[in-house]
């Protein structure tokens, strides 16, 4: 079985490099000056193509230093969990290491002067230098256990990171925290939700916290035939359903991540569950479990909104909305076109008001990182095709005045994730550059182009001699004045 998360923009590198001196066509703007770090899967070792899930490959961090209008380096580097450094004959670190062996593979960001690759799933975080080497386990100094998220969002006028954490051992609950610029959490609060979902993301208000309780969820089956023998697998689902929130069980993802015999099963727990209702919830953020008011949605899954506002006595949630996730396909993302909708939260009637804003097929939406929880007007986001992978185009949409520009990088080209940087803190909110990773399929190689936000057209692009596979997210994380 031929799996696409295994080739062409997704096939895995099987080095790390250190380059300098980068060709870069175009003039890079003066007042960039950080690093563009991105994260993703890049499996090792042996992979078994029929049970691989492009969510569950190794940790790998890419990152650029700009400075001065020049590219000064680039690094890539695998995140060293247990299993990175017993691939890579590495001793083993010592420290927490989460509920897995897997290393973070989902985001990366600057906070509280630390570089932090993370994850979700009750899966470890972890610190890594300026440089991409890895520190060791994160767990923001002892204030928060059993695991993180992927996708915290830093409140623009406090810089406090706020998030929404699940875990399969958490039961019915989800967690609430919230993280100072000293980096330790100050708040953290356990919410009841319907189940075990898998709530990879959430949203954030000037008042409000808003939950994603949808039908993707804990399933036993998957995680029995990962970790147990055929014979067994009736009996370990039926403990796992009882037990789940209980007790600590052996984690599915990192029970089979060892090299040889079963370290090439790959597969992912969590599955579309159509009995599972579809709702989303919205509470104060001093709130508590019970201050939640939660309302019904059309079946669904989201990944990834792309920002919140509060209007009036309505809350304005902006989504990518997948019509189902991990039904008929097991290895990815890939049950149906994701597109971009508007969800109206209508707090004095109960109701939720949802419309279309564009049905191109879109994913890892962005917008101007200093509207986060504000009223916004433009959001990024590239178009997408057959499992999430990427095209040639990058969309801007317009949510005030209407309607959307397309950039077309070229037919044989596939983009990923691009993030905004303002020109200067107090420019217009499309008054900056968009970067990003553009994959070009004849050459199997890649380059960060970096774009007028304003107009899509090129202002530079610096080239690498590889390609960088597809993957998630990443941000652009600015030198400490």
């Amino acid at each position: 079985m031929s799996n696409r998360y295994l080739h062409d923009e997704f096939a895995p590198v099987a080095e790390e490099f250190t380059l300098t001196d980068l060709a870069v066509t175009g003039t890079i703007p003066d007042y960039l000056d950080g690093r563009y770090l991105r994260n993703g899967p890049n499996p090792i070792g042996e992979i078994d193509p029929e049970l691989y899930h492009w969510f569950v490959g190794d940790g790998m961090v890419h990152g650029m230093r700009i400075r001065d209008g020049k590219a000064e380096w680039y690094r890539n580097r695998w995140v060293r969990s247990p299993h990175a450094t017993r691939m890579l004959g590495e001793p083993r670190r010592t420290g927490h290491t989460g509920l897995s062996a897997l290393g973070a593979n989902t985001n990366v960001i600057g906070h509280a002067g630390r570089t932090l690759a993370l994850v979700e799933g009750g899966v470890a975080n972890y610190e890594m230098t300026d440089e991409l080497d890895t520190v060791g386990p994160c767990d923001f100094d002892g204030t928060i256990s059993g695991g993180y998220t992927a996708h915290p969002k830093r409140d623009p006028d406090t810089g406090e990171l706020h998030a929404v954490s699940y875990d399969m051992f958490r039961g019915n609950t989800v967690q609430y925290s919230v993280i100072g610029v000293d980096g330790r959490a100050r708040r953290t609060v356990d919410i009841e939700v319907t189940g075990s979902p898998m709530m990879h993301d959430f949203s954030l208000t000037e008042k409000y916290v808003v939950f994603y309780d949808l039908p993707v969820t804990f399933d036993s089956r998957q995680a029995a035939e990962m970790t147990v023998p055929r014979g067994l697998r009736l009996p370990a689902r039926l403990l796992l359903s009882a037990l789940i929130g209980r007790v600590r069980i052996p984690d599915p993802i990192s029970a089979r991540s060892s090299s040889g015999g079963m370290g090439a099963d790959r597969r992912f727990p969590y599955s579309w569950n159509p009995r599972y209702p579809a709702r989303v919830g919205v509470m104060p953020r001093d709130g508590g479990s019970a201050d939640v008011r939660w309302f019904d949605v059309e079946p669904c899954y989201v990944f990834h909104p792309m920002n919140a506002y509060d209007d009036g006595d309505t809350v304005v949630l902006d989504v990518v909305r997948h019509p189902k996730m991990f039904d008929t396909d097991h290895l990815g993302p890939n049950d149906g076109p994701p597109t971009l909708d508007r969800w109206t939260v209508d707090l004095a009637d109960g109701k939720v008001r949802e419309s279309r804003i564009d049905d191109r097929a879109q994913e890892f939406p962005r917008v101007d990182e200093r509207r986060v929880g504000k009223r916004h007007r433009y959001g990024y986001a590239p178009a997408v095709g057959e499992g999430t992978g990427g095209t040639g185009t990058l969309l801007k949409h317009d949510l005030v005045g209407g309607g959307s520009q397309a950039r077309h990088f070229g037919a044989d080209k596939s983009l990923g994730e691009f993030v905004f940087h303002p020109s200067a803190p107090d420019a217009d909110e499309d008054d900056g550059v968009l970067m990003g990773y553009v994959y070009d399929r004849p050459s199997d190689r890649s380059e960060l182009a970096i774009v007028d936000a304003r107009t899509l057209e090129s202002i530079a692009a610096i080239a690498l001699p590889h390609r960088v596979p597809a993957g998630f997210h990443g941000n652009w994380v600015p030198t400490a004045g």
